[in-house]
């Protein structure tokens, strides 16, 4: 017989024994004799039986399944962050479903539905944009906690671990501003993604405490991975006073922008300076090049991990807790600086 075809009652008839016993058996029921229990579990062996995970989470109220949700499995930051949330899931004895939204509110929604009819205990979850918010109201309707990272949403109460966007942008831009620069483009995706609007924050305070005045033109709008930064240097580049550094949301854009510098027969950083935020690690090591605001991604997992533990233990505290990890300011050389500047 083939295991994938067995079932709980092929167990029952070869050990003499009803399927409920065969059930009491797989959940630990204390309600069956010794001899019983050798007997379906010789017979769980010799049929190769894998009971199902989700069957024994139903009669125990519980799955031990937690789901990871990004909007790009691809970017290195993300990787990261799944890695590191599926470690601390482990240790706790659950299982991690990985989803992958691809920045599809379509894909986001469909996803979570199907979790929440998988009975997943929790979600850590890093949403697709603000328009999120109605996906995330159905966890609540459902009673499945959720963590949020890297990204807010207004009007969702939850626990949240964030990077400090803002923060991370000003030093960025104010970096340039020290090297000289005074026309900084800023390639960055849509204002509904929180992450985007901290960011372009930051660009603009330091601006705006470098006596700079805000050019718009200077401000590309575009996807966030290298098509997209491709896309949007192409543009800031055939501004008639073209910016002469730029400033990119994350490192996948970096890659694109700097494709897009080389094709138009120009280098980084000897015609236009370039920053960003997220590093490359592996890449990094192999030829250290661009200039980034590093984030923790391993501990956002971490954190996300263990905070939604805590909530699903019932141990968390009743208002929801928001984490802020500063990130790392690493100098190379795409933006032409020939040392790390000197610490305020």
């Amino acid at each position: 017989m083939n295991p994938g075809n067995t079932t709980i009652r092929d167990v029952a008839r070869l050990s003499g024994v009803s399927p409920m016993t065969v059930s009491r058996v797989i959940n630990d029921s204390e309600r069956v004799s010794p001899e019983t229990r050798k007997r379906v579990e010789d017979a769980i062996s010799e049929l190769g039986y894998v009971p199902s995970r989700l069957a024994r989470g139903l009669s125990r109220q519980r799955t031990g399944t937690l789901a990871v949700i990004v909007p790009d499995v691809a970017n290195p930051f993300f990787t990261a962050v799944v890695r590191a949330a599926e470690e601390v899931a482990r240790r706790a004895d659950y299982h991690v479903i990985l989803c992958d939204t691809r920045l599809d509110l379509d894909v986001e929604r469909d996803v979570i539905e199907e979790l929440i009819a998988h009975r997943v205990e929790g979600m850590v979850i890093a949403p697709v944009s603000d328009r999120s918010a109605k996906h995330l109201r159905r966890l609540a309707e459902f009673g499945v906690p959720f963590v949020l990272i890297d990204r807010t949403i207004p009007g969702v109460d939850c626990d949240v671990v964030l990077g400090d966007s803002s923060g991370g942008a000003r030093q960025l831009v104010d970096h340039l501003v020290s090297l000289g620069h005074r026309r900084i483009g800023f390639i960055v995706e849509s204002d509904d993604v929180s992450t985007a609007r901290d960011r372009r924050q930051g660009y603009e305070a330091a601006l705006d405490a470098a006596g700079i005045t805000f050019d718009p033109a200077l401000v590309a709008q575009a996807a966030p991975d290298p098509g997209g930064g491709s896309a949007g240097m192409a543009r800031l580049l055939e501004l008639g006073d073209r910016p002469t550094a730029v400033f990119t949301v994350n490192n996948l854009v970096a890659l694109g922008a700097i494709e897009a510098v080389r094709a138009s027969g120009r280098e980084v950083p000897d015609d236009v300076a370039l920053v960003c935020f997220d590093d490359i690690e592996y890449a990094s090591r192999l030829h250290p090049f661009l200039t980034a605001m590093e984030q923790p991604a391993e501990t956002f997992g971490t954190l996300g991990a263990q905070l939604l533990l805590e909530r699903i233990a019932g141990r968390g505290p009743e208002r929801a807790r928001v984490v802020v990890l500063p990130g790392t300011f690493t100098v190379r050389k795409s933006c032409g600086a020939s040392r790390q500047p000197d610490a305020a």
